[in-house]
């Protein structure tokens, strides 16, 4: 039996290499949702088509790769339940911190990530009051207008924010921010902030505070807290910082570094 070392150890070039040569394929699917054929992937991907076709029949095997009739390879339903499967380990491990900010401020707290230009629910702690902000779990809100949304736009950069927003951006109040340029100014401030608010951007009467927390990948998700917007005025700084410091916890507990 060989020992720990060996099996835990640097596995042969040759599959670092593979391995390498399939993450960039997924990546550049990734980009290109509609599909793309495998002339034009080998290019993205700089690799011979012999290559690339070898790659994607290994990655359809596994479900990372569906292969359609027109020929043009997209990311696979096997990456769904991957993803589904990281959140589910998102919300354990970050589920005491969450419960710990709730339990003391008796305030609703939301965990979740950012899904192209949307951010989706993972969990959520409900505040005890009778008059209190809830999103269902699995539910999604435009990130432009979110506070989890904007904390997590802003841990990317200007460029990546570019690709990722559709081109207008939708108005739910009058005090959404629907100027392209005047978001990334704002997500610049959050960025030295550690924070992002929602001043009522999404929903007339709730205002929220949200966080990024990190692994040691990037930015895996957002802690925030929507609270009805009478009650969230006059505290909004001790609430900035609580829902910082959690974020921070949590970044401590993936592994994470903090930006």
């Amino acid at each position: 039996m060989r020992d720990n070392q060996s099996a835990l150890g640097t596995p042969p070039a040759g599959g670092v290499q593979a391995i390498a040569r399939a993450a960039n394929v997924l990546r550049a699917l990734e980009a290109a949702p509609e599909g793309v054929g495998v002339t034009e992937l080998a290019v993205a991907v700089e690799l011979p088509k012999s290559t690339v076709h070898r790659l994607l029949a290994a990655l359809a095997a596994e479900d990372l790769v569906e292969i359609g009739a027109d020929g043009a390879a997209r990311l696979g339903s096997g990456l769904v339940r991957l993803g589904a499967a990281t959140r589910r380990g998102l919300r354990f491990q970050l589920g005491p911190v969450m419960l710990g900010l709730r339990r003391t401020l008796d305030e609703t707290v939301d965990l979740a990530v950012l899904e192209g230009d949307a951010v989706t629910f993972v969990e959520q702690f409900p505040a005890p009051h009778r008059l209190r902000a809830v999103s269902g779990v699995g539910t999604s809100f435009p990130a432009h207008c979110t506070a989890n949304g904007k904390a997590l736009l802003a841990a990317l950069t200007d460029e990546e924010v570019a690709l990722l927003l559709p081109p207008r951006l939708e108005r739910f109040t009058e005090r959404t921010i629907v100027s392209r340029s005047e978001l990334l100014n704002e997500l610049a401030a959050i960025r030295e902030a550690g924070f992002a608010f929602d001043d009522q951007e999404h929903t007339e009467g709730i205002s929220a505070v949200g966080a990024v927390v990190f692994d040691p990948a990037g930015p895996a998700g957002a802690i925030s807290m929507p609270i009805p917007t009478q009650r969230f005025a006059d505290r909004r700084e001790e609430y900035a910082e609580a829902v910082r410091d959690a974020a921070v916890a949590g970044t401590r507990l993936l592994g994470g570094e903090a930006r």
